[in-house]
């Protein structure tokens, strides 16, 4: 036997379960219903010792009957779950094993264990914590010392801490407010020990459920919807859906979404033109009346509340809905007159002449507002057309073919408008999508037109200047009007032909030649000009083409002009000949060739056969000719009437042939007029020429050699010192080539020098001053005292302000006239006196060429 706790009780009335049973007197059944909304009356009593299914033997005591009868339905949930809270906890004992007797066969009769209640917690308790669940205990408590701990999810693994249970006592708290949304349930074991750490009981199974409280507000998806209707849709016509979730448990009144609308704008054409779904949430019309030309969108504001929709209990959020109407033809296209006018110059295309206004309610820039037209009579002939301007959506009159006034004055035209898309079922059309479009054609000079143009004539070559050929005449198409058309020449490549100004009769100037360079096919073509007198002036143009027929005034020439045969007459060899004309037919072949009478070599040496109309064959009559060059006469004739008859020469060069009859290169050489003796003087010249190339070739391969060869030093045999060397030569006639040599010399006078200012001096010249004295050399030096010498020289120059460079900037490519020296001329190479030489002997091998040089006496 067990007892069930308020606590049970009320968790159960709080959920909306239904707890069916039999009573143990009498078999009375025994109800009990609660939702979280409230009961429509008061929960009925409950009998002492129910017996459940699910939860084994129960009793209930009759006080505790008699407060849960007295239970109304103004109870909320707060104070229910509040009193669960509330209640003492259960205790909760280590399932056990009972036996009872035995049979004869020595069976034991084993009673079933207790079933194990859940335990529920409501989610955001507000304590105070931790707060005590169940009681654990075992029935070994009396005996031994026990231990109690529990582990899983929520004890002793994540999210650990939240359960925890006193070892000693048993007591089993929660330490936290949960959240039915982070976790709903719990899976816990019961555990129970010794001191020793021995099992002294089977661990038991808690499971802990965690009761949901409706503490979300419904969440819509979106908050913006958007959707579309038709306009003309009928009532029921789905529009969109929204949708809204809510977190807590949707299998009770917590989680239960419903929807409604709160309010529309507009309210055209009523208030209530869209209904909800209050479970799916799909919306849809409800009357008929939606016209996108009143109102193209509409604004819905939509309420999701839970618990069932209940105001009072629930929580709600809102979203909005925007509803777009969509076109549909339901509005023609009305022209916004009756009629239109316009004007068009005749002869004129792709000019608009008038432009068709027209209204459409629908959607502007599609098919439904895009405008349509067409032209149902007055142009037989397609003159008009009408092209829609895409922004507009105005019909464009136009001209797509000339229109002539002298023909048509005027038009009047019937159009049609209509929409790109075909009109919605049940729509008519207007009637004032017709109207009536009046046109005025405006005369304007048009240029005179010749009739046949091109004009094309007949007429033979060769027809004296002045001749009249035809009358190229011209009119004027401006019937209403009198004006006088002159003619003036346009295009004449030959400049054979003129026109009379007044009256366009063609004439000839030259004659006409078929075979000129500006006739093509046998026509000539040439333009003229027609204009009139109007304003303003017009012009139109013709074209005369003459067909030139041919005469014989062209004579044939012989083809080819040069050619070549063996000096031995073979089968082989012979000369195929024929004629080109000018001329065209009949007046070309058949050719007539025959060979003149004069001179009379021609005759004995060749013979003409004739192949065919137009090639006959030359070749020698005799046996052999020497080979030369020769110029063989040839009369050719035509078959013109009468016949052209023209004498040409062909060049034919007689050589010695090989054994195929082609002539070979001596031959050839032979044949252009070089006997035997001219060939060999030639080839010894060339063989001469390249012994030459090849000696020189050779010649100055051994001087490179001995360029190499030669030592750094010059012998004495090589010694050019005496030798006039020509290094380069210039041409006179330049002012640099008039040298001034007098700055070479050394001024015997320093006057000119003294008496310049300051300033005027060239910075090259000696400065006035006492000059230096330098120790006077001994007429027979010492080879011992040459150095000491040197070096008081030396020591003397630098100290010399006179000495060059005078300490100054010298300049030298000074060039030109102006200079103070005398001429270059004026330097010679005499000795001022005897001087011996013989010391440089002494000075040591250094200067042993120099002794040679100057120590030989007169001897050297």
């Amino acid at each position: 036997k067990k007892s069930v706790s308020l606590f049970d009780l009320m968790t159960g009335l709080c959920l909306g379960k239904v707890l069916h049973g039999r009573t143990g007197m009498g078999g009375k059944h025994v109800c009990l219903q609660k939702s979280v909304l409230g009961c429509r009356q008061s929960a009925a009593a409950l009998w002492t010792k129910p017996s459940y299914a699910a939860w084994g033997e129960i009793s209930l005591s009759e006080a505790e009957a008699e407060d849960l009868g007295r239970l109304r339905c103004h109870i909320g949930i707060e104070e229910m779950l509040s009193r669960v809270w509330d209640s003492p906890p259960r205790v909760i004992k280590f399932l056990r094993k009972h036996q009872r007797g035995s049979s004869a066969n020595g069976l034991r009769r084993q009673k079933r264990d207790w079933v194990i209640p859940p335990i529920n917690v409501p989610e955001n308790s507000r304590g105070p914590f931790p707060h005590m669940l169940v009681r654990i205990r075992s029935d070994q408590d009396k005996d031994v010392g026990i231990r109690y701990s529990i582990t899983g999810a929520g004890a002793d693994q994540p999210p650990s801490g939240i359960y925890n249970i006193d070892p000693i006592s048993g007591n089993m708290f929660v330490t936290q407010p949960l959240d039915r949304e982070e976790r709903a349930s719990f899976h816990l074991r019961a555990h129970a020990v010794d001191m020793n750490g021995n099992q002294v009981e089977n661990p038991i199974d808690l499971y802990i459920y965690v009761i949901d409280m409706n503490d979300n507000r419904p969440e819509f998806q979106n908050q913006v919807y958007n959707g579309s209707v038709a306009e003309g849709s009928k009532p029921g016509s789905s529009v969109m859906q929204v949708t809204a979730t809510d977190s807590d448990d949707s299998t009770t009144a917590n989680g239960m979404v419903r929807y409604r609308i709160l309010s529309q704008s507009p309210h055209s054409p009523i208030p209530n033109m869209f209904t909800i779904n209050s479970e799916t949430g799909d919306i849809v019309t409800v009357a008929a009346g939606l016209d996108r030309e009143k109102v193209s969108q509409y604004t819905i504001i939509v309420q999701a509340t839970d618990m069932e929709g209940n105001l009072n209990f629930g929580l709600s959020n809102t979203a909005t809905a925007l509803i777009s109407i969509t076109d549909i033809n339901d509005n023609p296209p009305e022209l916004t007159v009756r009629t239109f006018s316009g004007e068009v110059p005749e002869n004129k295309v792709n000019v608009v002449v008038t432009n068709l206004t027209v209204v459409d309610r629908d959607q502007p820039h599609s098919p439904n507002w895009n405008a349509v037209y067409r032209i149902v009579s007055g142009d037989p002939s397609g003159h008009f057309t009408i092209r829609t301007n895409p922004i507009t959506n105005e019909g464009m009159l136009t001209v797509v073919k000339p229109v002539d006034f002298e023909f048509n004055r005027a038009f009047m035209l019937t159009v049609v408008v209509s929409n790109q898309a075909h009109l919605a079922s049940g729509i008519q059309s207007s009637l004032q999508s017709t109207a009536g479009v009046t046109i005025s054609v405006q005369d304007v000079n048009e240029p005179p037109v010749f009739p046949v143009n091109p004009k094309v004539i007949r007429f033979e070559e060769g027809v004296p200047a002045g001749t009249t050929l035809t009358v190229f005449a011209a009119q004027d198409p401006d019937h209403f009007i009198h004006q006088t058309v002159r003619y003036s020449k346009l295009s004449d490549p030959a400049n054979w032909l003129k026109i009379n100004r007044t009256n366009g009769q063609i004439t000839t100037m030259a004659l006409l030649d078929r075979e000129s360079i500006y006739v093509k096919n046998n026509v000539y073509e040439a333009t003229f000009l027609a204009f009139d007198n109007g304003s303003p002036q017009a012009s139109g143009t013709g074209t005369l083409q003459i067909n030139l027929i041919d005469v014989n005034d062209n004579a044939p020439v012989l083809i080819p002009r040069e050619a070549q045969v063996c000096e031995r007459a073979r089968p082989n060899s012979r000369i195929n000949i024929t004629a080109s004309d000018a001329d065209a037919e009949p007046n070309i072949g058949p050719f007539v060739f025959e060979l003149p009478s004069f001179p009379a070599s021609v005759r004995r040496n060749w013979t003409i056969s004739r192949l065919n109309g137009d090639y006959a064959q030359l070749r020698l009559r005799i046996p052999y000719l020497e080979a030369s060059v020769y110029e063989i006469p040839i009369i050719v004739s035509d078959s013109g009437n009468p016949p052209l008859s023209n004498r040409s020469v062909i060049r034919v060069k007689v050589c010695p042939c090989d054994d195929n009859g082609d002539c070979s290169a001596t031959g050839a050489v032979a044949a252009a007029g070089l006997g035997t003796g001219a060939i060999i003087a030639i080839l010894i010249c060339i063989i001469i020429l390249l012994s030459m190339v090849l000696l020189f070739v050779v010649w100055m391969k051994r001087r490179e050699k001995e360029r190499q060869a030669k030592p750094l030093l010059i012998d004495p045999e090589d010694d050019v010192r005496d030798n006039i060397l020509k290094y380069d030569e210039e041409g006179g006639g330049e002012e640099d080539q008039d040298y001034d040599l007098s700055q070479l010399q050394q001024p015997e006078s320093l006057d000119h020098i003294i008496n310049k200012p300051t300033g005027v001096r060239r910075v090259d010249e000696r400065p006035v001053i006492a000059e230096s004295q330098y120790p006077v050399r001994p007429s027979l030096p010492h080879p011992g005292d040459i150095g000491d010498f040197i070096n008081d020289g030396l020591r003397a120059a630098d100290n010399d302000p006179t000495a060059p460079p005078y300490d100054s900037l010298l300049v030298f490519d000074y060039e030109g006239s102006g200079s103070t020296a005398g001429s270059v001329s004026s330097l010679n190479s005499t000795s001022s006196g005897d001087q011996d030489y013989d010391y440089l002997n002494d000075w040591g091998p250094r200067f042993k060429k120099l002794a040679d040089l100057y120590g030989g006496g007169d001897d050297d």
